[in-house]
């Protein structure tokens, strides 16, 4: 088993955590001229298979870069302040913080109604905004991203319990 399949549950976790708590993951690409950028994406999802996929809506540079190189590192962090307060009080993260997710990402591609019906499951809640109409109301393309591996954001003397 891969390390990444052995802890796929706590990856999605930490990942749906992250989410949740900042509304985004980072998605950290290379250009042709090796700049280095970040992306923050909040239509990212996980599948059962140690895949993912994002809705591309609004990557310019990010689409840009995987034209020449398509590795990139998707970083998902508990933002959430009662967590880190409660961590830092009790000296121990209960769960882990952070987690790093490698992979390469596929050429843009159609969603498919199973995915439009799950960025608008994730996207309900706020659906009634302005801003939500404005920014949400056109998710037609996705890119698949094929994971390889994953290292989690380490603070080790408060989470030597974790990732065992």
């Amino acid at each position: 088993m891969t390390p990444l399949k052995k802890y796929w549950s706590d990856i999605v976790n930490v990942v749906t955590t992250g989410q949740r708590s900042s509304m985004h993951c980072a998605i950290a690409s290379v250009g042709e001229n090796g700049v280095p950028n970040i992306t923050p994406i909040g239509t990212v999802f996980l599948r059962d298979d140690q895949t993912a996929f994002f809705f591309d809506t609004y990557t310019s540079q990010l689409a840009e870069n995987l034209k020449h190189n398509p590795n990139i590192c998707l970083m998902a962090v508990n933002t959430k302040t009662s967590f880190w307060l409660s961590s830092f009080l009790k000296g121990k993260f209960k769960s882990a913080p952070g987690v790093r997710l490698y992979g390469t990402v596929g050429e843009l591609r159609e969603a498919t109604g199973e995915e439009v019906t799950a960025i608008a499951q994730r996207i309900k809640p706020l659906a009634w905004t302005k801003g939500s109409k404005l920014l949400w109301s056109d998710f037609t393309h996705v890119r698949d991203i094929q994971l390889s591996d994953f290292r989690p954001v380490q603070y080790p003397k408060m989470m030597e319990h974790l990732w065992n």
